[in-house]
Parts: structure tokens; C-alpha cells; sequence
């Protein structure tokens, strides 16, 4: 078993800012820049953001600290790492193998949109702010044959020359380029959003909770943008810790990691929403507000057509560090486990994923007719990593750590044998065995009801 390991030894982050900002760029992605303004305009703006940063204390904090301690305790990929830890509970692991080579599949194919839109804001294509016009556009990419499938191959390729470079040389490497090149990038487009006439009613309506906005599906909203923005439940954060060196500060790391997280949610909200109320357009457009909506924006912006190549660019940047977490995963398991070669393991995984991609996005137009629970394939792979992997592999991490390993364990592994603090512990591990399997628990089965 782990005979790679055993032969060739593993690789590890150079530095603890290296680690932080792999960690933090796996969690920064089309979760941040697409996902989070568009649910949080539908969900009635300040009300989600003030529900979404409580559960990213509660859930977000416990989970990433959970499977930190898991990977780095037992140097291994997901699956061996539950393995290790306890036999006959490696299927754990093997549900965030799944979903990151399930979610990569589409998530692929809408960073080709991305690559696309750069070229178009690049060739001067968001010269209206039309928004029929503009969808249009969108929706003859997303429903062509072939362009898409170009531009998620060529996503794809850009995320195997990364990850076949392996930890420091590769994914470290580019993580310190790309996450700070992401955060200058962002601040930039935050200062022209914000100064633009009018846009005081956007940060208003982002910034200002509306309590009577509050209900149940605002809450679901929220726990499942958590998941979705902090790479939870797919075995990314597991993987990652396994890189870490025995002395590094897991409950520093933990927290720093959701803190940059949300900083950058909340920074797109503020980069976003604001110049959409200043240009009179729907906050609640819901996924089209990215590839719609922000090309009128920018249209009506002095220097929107800069604006836009940067824009695209950032999403571009964040949606890559978060897909290499993914592609790493799977590669890691392979290599762990079936004594594959990183290049070997990262070049047929590429291509499989490439190709699980191919339907999903043909779903979106000549295979429209392919329906399952109401769902084209596309949306069906996210509903099947949305509402059943991702709640379902946070939800046993609870048990496991709880009930399974025990807090204690955990806790030792956290401090370091007692070398570092972890001050908060003992309400991390009331959390972890009690309120967020509570959580957890009723956004899975909600989902799959409802």
C-alpha cells in the first residue's frame, strides 16, 4: 500500500504562504466572482451576506479545520487518509474524489466561457449594453457545438500544465502569482464600481441586512454557497493538509484561509453589485449576471472595455487556482494508491474529465432534450455535487471526527501534541459533533426533497 510514498517520499509546500495561498486560491473561485454576487442580489443582498458570514463561522471555520487535521495527521489523499484513520471508511474520501472529478467536468467547461469572454472584451465585443443582445451572445456560445468544447479544453490543458508540475513546483508556484495578481485586480475594479454615480444604493442594498428578507430558502442559500466557496466536502482542503509539514499552525491556517475566502466574496459583491444598481440594471439576474449584465455595465462604463479585460481576467485567475485544487484531488488518490507516475495520473485524469465535460456542455444546446429530475446533464452534475456529495461528505466528516476518531484526537493533531494554541477548541468540538451535523443534515435532506 502507498508504495509511491514509500519509494519516492512526498511533496510538500516550501513555505506556509505558499500553503495559505494554494489553500485560499482552491477556495477563492467562480464561487467568489460568479456565484456569491448573483445569490446574494437573489437572496435579498445584506440579509444573505449577514447569514452567510455567521455559517462561515459555525460551518465554514469547523469543517475547514476538520479536514486540514485529517490530511495532515495522515500524510495521505482523501480516501487513505479515512482508510488510515479507521478502516471501512475510506468510501468518505472517495465521495470528494467524486465530486472534485465531477464538479471539475462542468466547472471546466464554464471557465472555457470565461477564456472566451476575455477574448470578446479583448476584440471590443461589449460595445452595447443591450441586454437582449447580450444574452444573446451568451446563449449562442453556451449552446454552440464546438467553441465551448475548444475553450474547455483549453481550461483543461491550462490546469494539467499546473498540476503535472506537482505541489511546490507547481501548484505553490502559481498560486503566488495568481492569488495576489487576483486581489490587485479586484480592489481596482471595487474603487471604479463604487465611485460610479448611483452606486451608493447597490453597496446600500449588499451592505444593509433587510431582516424581513430572512427565510429558510435565504439560509439554504447561504450554507450552500459556504460549501461551494470554501472547496468543503470535496476532499481539496484533506488533500492539501497532506502537503503540510508536521510544525505548521493548523488553527492559524484554518482561520486564515475562510477569511480570505469571504474577503474576496465580498470585495466581487462590492466590485458587482453597486455598479449594476448605478447602471440601472437587475441585481437578482441571477448566473447570467457575470456573462450578461457586467458586459452592459461595462459597456456604459468610461474605460469599461479595460475594465472588462480585467474583470475577466480576475474570474479567469480564481477560477483556475480553484480547479487545479480539484484536479489534484483525483491526481492525488491515483498516485497514493495505484502507483501511477504525476504525469501518467494528471494526464489521463485531464482527459476524462475533458471528456465527462463534452456532454455537459452539448446539454446546454443540441442535447437539451437529455432531461433527468427536470435537469439537462450539466445541471444535473451540479445538482448530484451540490445536494448530495458535497453536504453529504461534510456531514459524515462530522460524524467522523465526532464520534468516529474522536475531538480529542483531532485536537492533539491541531495543537501539534499541546505546542500550539487552540484556544477555541472546546466549541469547535461541540460544533463539529453537534450544531453542524444539525446543519449539515437538514441542507442535504431539504435538497434532496426538495
Amino acid at each position: 500500500m502507498n508504495k509511491s510514498m514509500e519509494t519516492q517520499g512526498r511533496d510538500q509546500w516550501s513555505s506556509k504562504i505558499g500553503f495559505i495561498l494554494a489553500a485560499a486560491g482552491s477556495a477563492v473561485g467562480l464561487g467568489n466572482l460568479w456565484k456569491f454576487p448573483y445569490t446574494a442580489g437573489m437572496n435579498g443582498g445584506g440579509a444573505f451576506v449577514l447569514i452567510y458570514l455567521a455559517l462561515i463561522i459555525i460551518v465554514g471555520f469547523t469543517l475547514m479545520a476538520a479536514e486540514i487535521i485529517i490530511g495532515r495527521h495522515t500524510q495521505l489523499n482523501a480516501i487513505g487518509a479515512y482508510r488510515k484513520i479507521r478502516k471501512g471508511w475510506g468510501w468518505v474520501g472517495g465521495l470528494g474524489v467524486l465530486a472534485g472529478f465531477v464538479i471539475l467536468s462542468y466547472y471546466s467547461v464554464v471557465g472555457g466561457w470565461v477564456i472566451n469572454y476575455i477574448v470578446k472584451a479583448a476584440t471590443g465585443a461589449f460595445s452595447t449594453s443591450d441586454i437582449n443582445v447580450l444574452g444573446g451572445m451568451f446563449e449562442s456560445l453556451t449552446s454552440s457545438t464546438w467553441e465551448p468544447i475548444i475553450y474547455h479544453g483549453l481550461f483543461m490543458a491550462i490546469t494539467l500544465g499546473i498540476v503535472i508540475g506537482g505541489i511546490s513546483g507547481g501548484i505553490e508556484k502559481f498560486s503566488k502569482i495568481l492569488m495576489p495578481s487576483l486581489f490587485i485586480m479586484v480592489i481596482l475594479i471595487v474603487i471604479r464600481s463604487v465611485t460610479l454615480p448611483g452606486a451608493a444604493e447597490g453597496i446600500k442594498f449588499f451592505l444593509k441586512p433587510d431582516f424581513s428578507a430572512i427565510n429558510v430558502s435565504t439560509i439554504l442559500a447561504a450554507l450552500g454557497q459556504v460549501f461551494f466557496s470554501l472547496s468543503l466536502g470535496m476532499g481539496c482542503m484533506i488533500t492539501y493538509g497532506s502537503y503540510l509539514s508536521k510544525d505548521e499552525n493548523i488553527p492559524q491556517s484554518a482561520t486564515l484561509i475562510p477569511l480570505l475566502d469571504t474577503g474576496v466574496a465580498l470585495l466581487a459583491g462590492l466590485a458587482i453589485l453597486p455598479a449594476v444598481f448605478a447602471l440601472g440594471f437587475d441585481p437578482a439576474g441571477g448566473p447570467g449576471l457575470v456573462f450578461i449584465t457586467l458586459p452592459a455595465v461595462f459597456a456604459k462604463m468610461p474605460m469599461g472595455g479595460l475594465f472588462a479585460i480585467l474583470f475577466f481576467l480576475l474570474v479567469l485567475f480564481a477560477a483556475i487556482t480553484s480547479s487545479i485544487s480539484l484536479l489534484e484531488v483525483v491526481v492525488s488518490f491515483v498516485v497514493d494508491e495505484w502507483n501511477w507516475s504525476r504525469a501518467k495520473a494528471t494526464t489521463i485524469i485531464s482527459a476524462a474529465i475533458f471528456a465527462l465535460g463534452i456532454p455537459a456542455s452539448l446539454s446546454l444546446g443540441v442535447w437539451d432534450t437529455i432531461i433527468f429530475r427536470d435537469l439537462v446533464f450539466f445541471d444535473a452534475l451540479g445538482f448530484l455535487t451540490d445536494q448530495i456529495l458535497l453536504p453529504l461528505g461534510g456531514l459524515m466528516l462530522c460524524i467522523f471526527i465526532g464520534w468516529v476518531w474522536g475531538v480529542d484526537n483531532a485536537v492533539k493533531e491541531a495543537t501539534n501534541g499541546g505546542k500550539v494554541k487552540f484556544t477555541i477548541a472546546p466549541i469547535w468540538g461541540f460544533v463539529i459533533k453537534y450544531l453542524a451535523p444539525i446543519a449539515i443534515g437538514y441542507i442535504f435532506i431539504t435538497g434532496l426533497i426538495g
